[in-house]
């Protein structure tokens, strides 16, 4: 599907959508192919789940 859509976008000359939809492809190739994980979410920080604190007013 991604091949057709990209197919599609270069008839149309919509140059920053058929690069985003080749760069899928390639992506979604290397997943099947087993080259690149499903998923990076194991792969991160910890300390990025941890949530921020709203930044409260500042008194002049």
């Amino acid at each position: 599907m991604l091949a057709e859509l990209r197919t599609v976008a270069a008839n149309e000359g919509a140059d920053m959508l058929r690069y985003l939809i080749e760069m899928a492809y390639v992506e979604a190739g290397d997943i099947q192919s087993g080259q690149r994980p499903f998923s990076i979410r194991r792969d991160r920080d910890a300390a990025t789940g941890v949530p921020l604190k709203a930044a409260g007013k500042i008194k002049l």
